[in-house]
C-alpha cells in the first residue's frame, strides 16, 4: 500500500510574509503554561477538585510541599502518579541498585562506560581552572569551587532515559560535585527500571529516589524528611518539572525551563533525503517535538518531505512522529543560504543540524543554535547519546542567552583579592575620585585612614 503523505507544513520566503510566518512557528515551538491536553485537565479535576491551569498546579504543589515536607511529596505521589510510597520505599536501596546492575544487559554497561568516558574526556578539556593575575603589590584571583549537592531530573512517562542520567551525572562529578540526588517518577520507564538504575549504580550513584513531577523539584529545593535539599536542579522533564523548576528559582539554581525538544536541518542538493527525513523524524518521535526544514532549492525539500512517508511507515513511532510533523513541523522555502542562516539565527533552536556541503562555512554565520551538527554524517542522536556534550539544551528560543548544560554549570565562582601597602597606594586615587563622585565617604575613608598608616 502507497504511504500516505505528510502534511508538512509549507513556508516559501519568496510568496509568503516570512516575518508573519516564523512568529506563528516560533509561538507553536514555545511551551505555553496554560496548554494541556484534556487527559491532563480530567487528571487535574481528580486531583484537586477545581479546573486550575498548570501554574497554579505547580504552585499548589511546591506550596505544600513546602508547607508539609515529607507528607504532601508522597501524597501527590499517591494521587498524580498512583504510587503508594512510604518513607522507607521513597529511595531506592542499595540492593534495589545492585540488583538491578546484575540484572542488566551487559552491552549496555559496556556503552555506559564508553558514553562515559567520552563525556568525561569533553568536560574535563572545558572546565574552568582558577586564573591569579599578579599587580604590583598585590595579586588577583578566580576561584572556581563544585556545588556540595545536586538534584538531576530524570523523566519517565513515555519511555526510560539512561542517556539523561549520563548527560547530567558525569559533568558534575567533572566538576567535583560530592552528592548527586536523582529524581525520576515511580513508574516502569523511572524510577523502577532496571536500566537507569544500573545506569546510576555503573555511575556511583547510590542516592535515587521514587518522586516525578513539581513534587519532585520542590522536594530537591525545600528539602524534606529523608531527601535534603540542594543547590542546582538540573534536567529536563514535562511542562509541570519546567514550572516548577521556574518557581524554586531563587531558592536554589536551575539549568533552564526548556520546552519541547526541537531541531532545524539545513539541507542541499548535496543532502542526502533519506538521511535528512530521519533526522526530522528523530525529533518529532518526542511528541512534542518540532522538526524545521530549511533549504534554498524547491526540489531538495520535496524529496526530503516525500521521504518523510516512506520512513514513517517502517517505524514502531511513526503514527505519533507524524502527528508531530504535522502539529509543529515546517518545511520552508528560502532564497539562498544567507538567508536560511538569518532564518536559523531567529529560531535559535536547540539542535541545528547543517548537512550541506560547506556546513562549516554556514556554520560561522549562525551565532544562535543550543549544539551544531555539522555534515551527513553528524547527526542529532551522536550528540543525544555519545559523543560527549551534554544533551541538556536551551529549547523555544532561549539559545539567543541560554547554552548547554556543562561541567562549568556546576561551580560556583568567586574572586581573591590581595594587596600590600604598596598595591593600596598604586590604586588609592582612582578609589577616592569615584567614591567621592558616588557621595560614599565611608569607601574612601576605608582606603584613606590606611593611607595615613602610611607616615
Amino acid at each position: 500500500m502507497k504511504p500516505i503523505p505528510v502534511r508538512l507544513r509549507r513556508i516559501d520566503s519568496r510568496r509568503d510574509d516570512i516575518q508573519a510566518a516564523m512568529a506563528e512557528l516560533r509561538a507553536r515551538l514555545s511551551p505555553q503554561g496554560n496548554v494541556v491536553s484534556e487527559a491532563g485537565r480530567r487528571r487535574t479535576l481528580e486531583t484537586f477538585g477545581e479546573p486550575l491551569s498548570p501554574q497554579q498546579v505547580v504552585e499548589r504543589i511546591c506550596g505544600d510541599v513546602q508547607q508539609r515536607g515529607l507528607e504532601a511529596v508522597l501524597d501527590y505521589s499517591a494521587r498524580i502518579d498512583r504510587a503508594q510510597l512510604t518513607a522507607e520505599t521513597l529511595r531506592v536501596s542499595e540492593r534495589e541498585l545492585d540488583e538491578a546492575y546484575a540484572a542488566a544487559d551487559p552491552r549496555l554497561l559496556e556503552a555506559v562506560r564508553h558514553v562515559a568516558a567520552n563525556i568525561r574526556e569533553f568536560q574535563q578539556a572545558i572546565l574552568h581552572h582558577d586564573v591569579r593575575i599578579e599587580r604590583p603589590g598585590g595579586y588577583l584571583r578566580q576561584r572556581y569551587r563544585p556545588l556540595d549537592r545536586a538534584g538531576l531530573c530524570v523523566p519517565g512517562g513515555a519511555a526510560a532515559y539512561p542517556s539523561t542520567v549520563l548527560m547530567t551525572a558525569v559533568p558534575a562529578q567533572v566538576a567535583g560535585v560530592d552528592q548527586l540526588a536523582v529524581v525520576a517518577p515511580p513508574t516502569k520507564f523511572g524510577a523502577y527500571n532496571v536500566d537507569m538504575l544500573a545506569t546510576c549504580r555503573e555511575l556511583g550513584i547510590g542516592e535515587v529516589y521514587r518522586i516525578g513531577g513539581a513534587q519532585a523539584v520542590a522536594a530537591l529545593a525545600y528539602g524534606v524528611e529523608g531527601v535534603p535539599r540542594v543547590d542546582k536542579i538540573v534536567g529536563p522533564g514535562n511542562l509541570f518539572v519546567a514550572l516548577a523548576k521556574r518557581h524554586v528559582y531563587g531558592t536554589v539554581d536551575i539549568d533552564s525551563i526548556a520546552g519541547p525538544s526541537e531541531v532545524v536541518v539545513i539541507v542541499d542538493r548535496s543532502t542526502r533525503p533519506e538521511f535528512t527525513a530521519m533526522d526530522l523524524i528523530a525529533q518529532a518521535e518526542h511528541s512534542p517535538g518540532a522538526s524545521v526544514l530549511i533549504g534554498w532549492d524547491a526540489d531538495v525539500l520535496d524529496a526530503a518531505v516525500a521521504e518523510l512517508s516512506a520512513q514513517l511507515s517502517r517505524l514502531e513511532r511513526g503514527a505519533l512522529a507524524r502527528q508531530c510533523l504535522e502539529e509543529f513541523g515546517a518545511a520552508i522555502l528560502v532564497r539562498d543560504a544567507d538567508e536560511a542562516c538569518r532564518l536559523t539565527d531567529q529560531i535559535a533552536p536547540e539542535h541545528l543540524h547543517i548537512a550541506t556541503e560547506d556546513a562549516e562555512r554556514l556554520a560561522e554565520k549562525i551565532r544562535h543554535a543550543g549544539a551544531m551538527f555539522l555534515g551527513n554524517y553528524t547527526p542529532v542522536a551522536l550528540g543525544d547519546y555519545a559523543a560527549g556534550p551534554s544533551h541538556v539544551l536551551p529549547t523555544s528560543g532561549t539559545a539567543r542567552f541560554a547554552s548547554g548544560l556543562t561541567c562549568n554549570d556546576f561551580l560556583r565562582t568567586h574572586s581573591v583579592l590581595h594587596f600590600n601597602q604598596e598595591g593600596l597606594t598604586r590604586l588609592a586615587p582612582d578609589v577616592f575620585t569615584l567614591a567621592t563622585k558616588e557621595g560614599l565617604t565611608a569607601h574612601r575613608g576605608s582606603v584613606e585612614i590606611r593611607k595615613r598608616d602610611e607616615g
